[in-house]
C-alpha cells in the first residue's frame, strides 16, 4: 500500500519507549497487567485510525507543522527522557518513579543508592554498554562494517544471558526477563476499549504516538527516496502505516513505524522492495516459534543498555549548533520542546513544539520583510541595500520592497513601516542636503496576492503621500 521501497517496519526505540512513558502514566502495568495490556491495543488502534485518517483526507501537510528545529529538540529531550527511564534495569532498582520528568526520575535515582542499586547489575550494564557504543564508533569509522552495530545488540543479549546462566547471577538479585510465552499472539479485538475513561485515555495516547509514530516513518521513506531518486507519497504511507497499526492492535501488536536502523541496513545490504519486511516477518515469526524459551535468563540490564545505545543517537548536537547559526527563533522551538520533554512531560513538549512553530509561522505572516533597494553600480538591477551595500539609493526617489502577500493581518505593519521608513529617510536626505524625495516606488513583484483590506492600506498610504507632496508608485503588480 506504500510507496516505499526501502522502508524496514517494526517497533522502534522512540516510539515504544513514549508509548510505555505515556501508558505506565494512566496504569500501572505491575498491578493491572490485564487492563494495561488492554489500554495498549487501544492506543494502537487510535494511532492507525489517526494515520488512516490524515492519509484518506490528504492531510500530511500537517505533520510539517512540525517543524525539523522542533523535532531535534523533541527528539533529543525523549532520548533523554527514556534514557533516564531505564536506570531502573540499569542500576537494578525495584522501587522507581512512575513519572518521566527529568527531577522526579533523579530523586528517585538518588533516593534508592544505598538500599536499591545492584552492582553485579551495574557491571553488566556498564559493560555491554560499551561495547555497544564501541561497535557503533567502529561502524561509522568504517563503512564497511556497517553490519557490526546491527548485529551487537543480539551479541550482546547471547553474551549476557549465557553469563548469567552459568553463574546463576540471578540468584545475586540481578533482575532477569524470566519467561516469555512462544508462539504468535491471539487475536486482540475484544480486548480494544470502546467505551468508558479508557477509551478516552487510549485515543489521546494513540493520537500522540501515531503522529510521532508518522513523522519518523515518513522522515526515513523520504530520505531513501531522495537517496535512490524516486517519489514519495507522504499520503499513500499515511494509509499503508494506519492500515498496519489498525489491523496489528486487533493482533495483539502495538504502535509500529519505520526504524531508520533497520531501514539502513536494507539499504546497505541491496534491498530492492519491500519483500526484505517479509523476510524480516518470517525470521521473527521463527523466533517467536522456537527461541523465545532460550531468552528466560535475559538480565533486564542489558535491554536498558541496549534502549540507552540507542537513544543516544537521537541527540544530535550538529543539527542543534546549526540551527542555532541560521535561525535563533528556531532554536528556540528546538529549546523548547526539548525542556518541555524533559522538565515535564512528552505530551507538554510536543504541545510547545507545534506551538512555537504555529508562532513563527504567524510572525512571519504578520511581520513580512520590507526592504529598500539600490541600484547595483553600472547595471539596471536594483537590489536589497543590506545584502548588496555597493548598491546606491537614486536620489529624489525610495524603492521598497514587499516581500509578501498583503493581508489584513500585516497590511497596518506594511503601511506604517513603510511610513516610518520613509520618514527616516527624509531626515538623513535633509541633514545631508540632497534633493527632497519626490517618490516612492513600491516593487510588488513578490507580492503575490492582496486582500481588501491590504487595498485599503495602500489607500491609505496614498492619501497620506499626497498630504506630503509625494507620489506613489505600484511597480509591477499583479493581475488578478
Amino acid at each position: 500500500m506504500g510507496s516505499s521501497r526501502d522502508i524496514a517496519i517494526g517497533p522502534v526505540a522512540v516510539v515504544s519507549l513514549l508509548l510505555g512513558t505515556l501508558l505506565t502514566k494512566e496504569i500501572d502495568p505491575t498491578q493491572n497487567a490485564a487492563e494495561y495490556l488492554r489500554l495498549v491495543f487501544t492506543a494502537t488502534f487510535f494511532a492507525g485510525i489517526t494515520q488512516a485518517t490524515l492519509g484518506f483526507l490528504r492531510l500530511g501537510f500537517l505533520i510539517d507543522f512540525l517543524s525539523h528545529a522542533a523535532v531535534v529538540g523533541f527528539m533529543a529531550g525523549a532520548a533523554i527522557t527514556i534514557a533516564l527511564q531505564q536506570l531502573k534495569g540499569f542500576l537494578g532498582i525495584e522501587d522507581f518513579t512512575k513519572k518521566t520528568d527529568v527531577v522526579s526520575v533523579m530523586r528517585s535515582v538518588f533516593d534508592s543508592i544505598h538500599h536499591g542499586w545492584n552492582w553485579q547489575t551495574i557491571v553488566i550494564g556498564a559493560t555491554f554498554l560499551a561495547f555497544l557504543l564501541f561497535t557503533k564508533y567502529i561502524g561509522k569509522k568504517n563503512k564497511r562494517l556497517f553490519w557490526l552495530p546491527a548485529i551487537a545488540p543480539l551479541i550482546s543479549v547471547v553474551l549476557s544471558t549465557f553469563f548469567v546462566y552459568i553463574t546463576r547471577a540471578d540468584k545475586q538479585g540481578v533482575q532477569i526477563v524470566k519467561h516469555i510465552k512462544k508462539g504468535i499472539n491471539p487475536p486482540s479485538v475484544d480486548k480494544i476499549y470502546f467505551d468508558g475513561d479508557n477509551l478516552q485515555k487510549g485515543f489521546k495516547i494513540g493520537v500522540v504516538a501515531g503522529m510521532i509514530a508518522l513523522t519518523e516513518a515518513v522522515a526515513i521513506g523520504r530520505t531513501f527516496a531522495s537517496m535512490k531518486d524516486y517519489q514519495l507519497d507522504g499520503n499513500k504511507e499515511m494509509v499503508a502505516l494506519g492500515t498496519m497499526n489498525i489491523i496489528g492492535s486487533m493482533t495483539s501488536c502495538y504502535v509500529a513505524t519505520g526504524s531508520f536502523s533497520r531501514s539502513a541496513v536494507n539499504y546497505m545490504a541491496g534491498c530492492q522492495t519491500a519483500v526484505s519486511n517479509i523476510v524480516m516477518s518470517c525470521v521473527v515469526f521463527l523466533t517467536l516459534e522456537f527461541i523465545t524459551p532460550l531468552f528466560k535468563y535475559t538480565p533486564n540490564a542489558i535491554l536498558s543498555s541496549i534502549i540507552i545505545s540507542a537513544v543516544i543517537g537521537l541527540i544530535d548536537f550538529e543539527a542543534a549548533i546549526l540551527i542555532w547559526k541560521t535561525d535563533k527563533l528556531d532554536f528556540i522551538a528546538c529549546l523548547g520542546a526539548f525542556f518541555g520533554v524533559v522538565f515535564v512531560s512528552v505530551e507538554i513538549g510536543l504541545l510547545i513544539a507545534v506551538s512555537i512553530s504555529f508562532a513563527k509561522i504567524l510572525l512571519q505572516v504578520t511581520r513580512p520583510r520590507i526592504a529598500i533597494l539600490g541600484r547595483v553600480p553600472r547595471t539596471n538591477v536594483y537590489r536589497n541595500i543590506q545584502q548588496y551595500p555597493e548598491a546606491t539609493k537614486v536620489p529624489g526617489i525610495l524603492i521598497v520592497r514587499v516581500d509578501s502577500a498583503i493581508y489584513f493581518s500585516n497590511s497596518n505593519y506594511v503601511r506604517e513601516r513603510i511610513l516610518r521608513w520613509l520618514s527616516d529617510e527624509e531626515d538623513l536626505v535633509k541633514k545631508a542636503c540632497q534633493p527632497k524625495i519626490q517618490f516612492l516606488i513600491i516593487e510588488m513583484s513578490p507580492i503575490a496576492d492582496i486582500d481588501t483590506t491590504g487595498i485599503h492600506a495602500l489607500q491609505e498610504l496614498h492619501n497620506n503621500l499626497r498630504k506630503r507632496d509625494l507620489q506613489l508608485v505600484l511597480a509591477n503588480p499583479g493581475q488578478g
